[in-house]
C-alpha cells in the first residue's frame, strides 16, 4: 500500500498511529502478504475489517495509545487505538470504557459541542457520532465514502487536471486506507474535518450527509493536513510541506500563507499577541514554531530549548498558550522563545484538555497523564520568570 505509507513520513507520533493501525489489522495484511496481491476490491475489503468490527474489550482501560481529549459537560473524554473511547466523571482520575463503539480503527481526535453531542474521527476516513456523551457511538462516514466525495468533487469543477482525476479515482479504488487527523465542529449542525492527501470534507446537519472541500484549499499536491483551529469565522488550518491556510469567512474561501519553513506543522492556533484575531502560531516538526501578529503576513521563528516536534497546542481563554512536544515537555511562548514550564511523564503527547478544576490532562502513547493545578501554576509561573 504504496499511498498509505506516505503520510507516516512527516513526523513520528504519525509513525506511532501508523503502528496501532497496523497492529488492528494484522490478521488481514499478513494474509494478503503470503498470498497472491489480490484485486483491488478484495484488497479494500480486508483493509475495511476494522471498520465493521466493534471497539475491543480493554482489560485494563487506559493503558493503550489516547490520542484525543474533549469534555462533554463535565464529563471527559478519550479516545485512542482500536476504537477506544474512555469516559471519566471525575476529572480524569478513573475511566471506563464506552460500551458501544462500532468500530475498531484507531481513533484520533474527539469534539463535543455541548454534554450530549460529540464526533470522533479516525483511520480509514472514519467518523463517529455520539448523542449521550459518549456512551454509544454510530458510523456516519468511512474513508471509501469520503474518497467517493472527493472525486465527485473533481467531477463537478469545469476542468480538473488529467493527474487529479487520476489520483481520485485511484484514492476510491484503494478504499478507507485514508486516515481523519482533526476536526472542528461550531455548533450541532456545522462542522468540518481534514486528513490525509488532502482529505477535507464539511458536514451542514450534524454529519448525517458530508461533502468534499478540498479543492478550496490551493493544495495541488494533496499535502496532508494535520490541524485546524477555529475562532469566529476565522479558521485556520496546517500540514505538511509547509502548508498553512486561512479562512476569513468560516471556511467558504481560504488564502495559502507563505511560511519560512517548509517541512510539517502538526498543530496551530490563534495567539492572543495579536490585534483583533491577527496572532497565529504554527507549530511541527523538529520543534519548529512560528507565531505571527499581522495575520500571516510576517511570521517571527520562536527558539526552541528543546528541538523536538511539537505535537499538541492548548490555547486557554486567558491568552496563555500550552504547548507539548514529543519528549513529554510543556512550553509557553515567549517574545522571542519557547519557555519550559515542566517535563511530564507523557510519552508522545497527541491532545491536551484544561480542566474546571485547574488541572491538565495530557493524553499519548502511555495514556492519560494528569497534573494537578497547584502543580501547573506553579510551572507556569517559574516559566514566565526566565528570560524570554
Amino acid at each position: 500500500m504504496q499511498a498509505t505509507s506516505r503520510w507516516i513520513v512527516p513526523g513520528l507520533t504519525w509513525a506511532l498511529l501508523a503502528a496501532a493501525s497496523a497492529a488492528q489489522a494484522a490478521a488481514p495484511v499478513a494474509a494478503a502478504a503470503s498470498a497472491p496481491t489480490p484485486a483491488g476490491g478484495a484488497l479494500a475489503a480486508r483493509l475495511a475489517e476494522p471498520l465493521a468490527r466493534a471497539a475491543l474489550t480493554q482489560r485494563v482501560v487506559g493503558r493503550g495509545a489516547l490520542l484525543g481529549l474533549a469534555q462533554a459537560g463535565q464529563r471527559v473524554v478519550a479516545v485512542g487505538e482500536r476504537g477506544s473511547v474512555l469516559l471519566s466523571d471525575d476529572a480524569g482520575r478513573t475511566w471506563r470504557q464506552a460500551p458501544q463503539v462500532p468500530v475498531s480503527v484507531t481513533l484520533t481526535a474527539v469534539q463535543f459541542v455541548d454534554e450530549r453531542s460529540g464526533w470522533a474521527i479516525g483511520h480509514q476516513g472514519v467518523v463517529l457520532r455520539s448523542d449521550d456523551g459518549g456512551e454509544r457511538w454510530v458510523r456516519q462516514l468511512d474513508g471509501a465514502a469520503a474518497a467517493r466525495l472527493a472525486l465527485a468533487e473533481l467531477q463537478a469543477l469545469p476542468a480538473p487536471t488529467p493527474k487529479a482525476l487520476a489520483d481520485a479515482w485511484r484514492a476510491v479504488q484503494e478504499g478507507a486506507d485514508k486516515p481523519l487527523l482533526a476536526l472542528h465542529f461550531s455548533n450541532a449542525r456545522e462542522g468540518l474535518v481534514i486528513g490525509a492527501f488532502g482529505l477535507m470534507l464539511s458536514t451542514g446537519d450534524g454529519g448525517r450527509t458530508w461533502q468534499s472541500i478540498a479543492t478550496r484549499l490551493d493544495n495541488p499536491k494533496g499535502a496532508h493536513l494535520y490541524a485546524l483551529h477555529r475562532q469566529g469565522d476565522s479558521l485556520l488550518v496546517a500540514g505538511e510541506q509547509g502548508g498553512v491556510w486561512h479562512s476569513g469567512d468560516g471556511g467558504r474561501r481560504f488564502e495559502r500563507l507563505a511560511t519560512p519553513y517548509q517541512g510539517s506543522w502538526f498543530t496551530v492556533a490563534h495567539d492572543a499577541a495579536g490585534d483583533r484575531g491577527s496572532g497565529w502560531l504554527v507549530a511541527g516538526l523538529r520543534g519548529n514554531v512560528l507565531r505571527s501578529a499581522d495575520a500571516g503576513r510576517s511570521w517571527t521563528a520562536l527558539a526552541n530549548p528543546a528541538p523536538v516536534s511539537v505535537t499538541s497546542v492548548l490555547p486557554e481563554p486567558g491568552g496563555t498558550l500550552w504547548l507539548a512536544n514529543q519528549a513529554g515537555h510543556l512550553m509557553i511562548p515567549g517574545t522571542d522563545s519557547l519557555r519550559m514550564a515542566a517535563s511530564t511523564t507523557a510519552q508522545q503527547p497527541a491532545a491536551l484538555l484544561r480542566l474546571s478544576d485547574g488541572s491538565l490532562l495530557i493524553a499519548g502513547w502511555s495514556g492519560i497523564t494528569r497534573i494537578d493545578a497547584a502543580t501547573l501554576k506553579t510551572a507556569q509561573a517559574a516559566a514566565r520568570k526566565t528570560t524570554p
